[in-house]
């Protein structure tokens, strides 16, 4: 147990929040929906008339491409947050909105919503965790992820472990459950039933593929109507941006040499949530993506909390539980590069796991 963590309770740390800033207002919502699609229609509008589909222009449609999917990234946040249903209090009104922001970025919603509101129930929890949960050192795929960053060195195992988080990372996690709770083993987004989506997710999992079908049918027109390169341009790479930005948001969240995970010995949901840290985020790219980076323990604690709120309830947050707020200054791309060098993490005593500095 972290030090401090037995001397506080999620009931003390919600009281230290004013009640006011738990409040949802659907129109404040809204105005954050309207800006983070208007903004990415207008960008990609401005590459559309502005940057010729030539090979000659490929290095700044890559710079677009980076630029307009960063922005993009906003949408994908606003429909994590209806998930969370912290949009409305009508749960209706959060699916349907979730549901269109979602699966116009090819993101399974219902399916995705499920598998997330485990990863919030089981945080930094060993076994049961998902998404990003580390290898243990002295098993067999820590042995082998030892010998590989022996063989190759530190740099480029850093640097394969980086490609395997931001190009990878999404749609192996998606299809096949990579880094998602060892106790599931197998799973898919797409397919009921499997240990992470029973027999009654059919439904739920059958509406999001059939979002996803539609999406990508009107794609497939779209290249049709013109070409797969204009496609290419103004929606493939900028979606591989978004997945990019997702998952280093997520990685960087729950990997961390500071950071411990808790076995069931020892876990229970408020050390877990507190497990978490904030990231230094330049302050545009925060700015665009709601300042999900920067709340982030706070939104473990309380997903539900509106993010236009986030910024002044984390002031509150952070005097309320002290010592036991993780938080990094460091360059978002160093924190990155040292978070993908670490290999797994090892028994400490009493339950924690810590990764290990070799």
């Amino acid at each position: 147990m972290i030090k401090g963590q037995e001397q506080i309770n999620l009931a003390q740390i919600r009281k230290a929040i004013p009640e006011s800033l738990f409040k949802k207002s659907e129109s404040r919502f809204l105005v954050s929906v309207a800006q983070a699609i208007s903004t990415t229609a207008l960008l990609a509008y401005i590459g559309y008339r502005y940057i010729p589909l030539t090979w000659y222009a490929l290095p700044i449609w890559i710079v677009f491409d980076f630029l307009l999917g960063t922005v993009a990234m906003g949408i994908w946040v606003l429909g994590h947050e209806c998930g969370h249903q912290a949009f409305s209090d009508n749960k209706l009104w959060n699916d349907i909105l979730g549901y269109f922001l979602h699966e116009i970025l090819l993101v399974p919603y219902f399916s995705w919503q499920h598998s997330h509101a485990l990863h919030h129930a089981k945080t930094n929890h060993l076994t049961e965790g998902e998404t990003f949960c580390p290898v243990v050192l002295n098993s067999k795929m820590g042995k082998i992820y030892q010998k590989t960053k022996d063989i190759i060195g530190i740099e480029s195992f850093s640097i394969v472990q980086i490609f395997n988080v931001t190009v990878l990372g999404w749609p192996l996690y998606l299809l096949l459950g990579v880094t998602g709770g060892p106790s599931r083993g197998f799973t898919s987004h797409f397919i009921v039933p499997n240990k992470l989506f029973p027999s009654r997710m059919l439904l739920k999992v059958s509406l999001s593929n059939i979002g996803l079908c539609f999406v990508i049918f009107g794609l497939y027109k779209w290249a049709q109507a013109t070409s797969f390169a204009e496609v290419m341009a103004l929606y493939i790479g900028p979606y591989l941006v978004v997945n990019m930005w997702l998952t280093i948001i997520t990685f960087l969240q729950h990997t961390d040499i500071n950071i411990p995970h808790y076995d069931s010995t020892s876990w229970n949901w408020l050390k877990g949530a507190l497990s978490t840290i904030d990231r230094n985020y330049p302050a545009w790219i925060d700015s665009l993506h709601f300042e999900i980076g920067t709340t982030h323990v706070l939104h473990h604690v309380f997903s539900e909390l509106p993010h236009y709120h986030a910024n002044e309830a984390n002031l509150y947050f952070k005097k309320a539980i002290g010592d036991l707020y993780h938080n990094d200054e460091k360059p978002l791309l160093t924190s990155l590069y040292q978070s993908a060098s670490l290999v797994g993490v090892e028994h400490k005593g009493d339950g924690v796991w810590f990764f290990s500095k070799e």
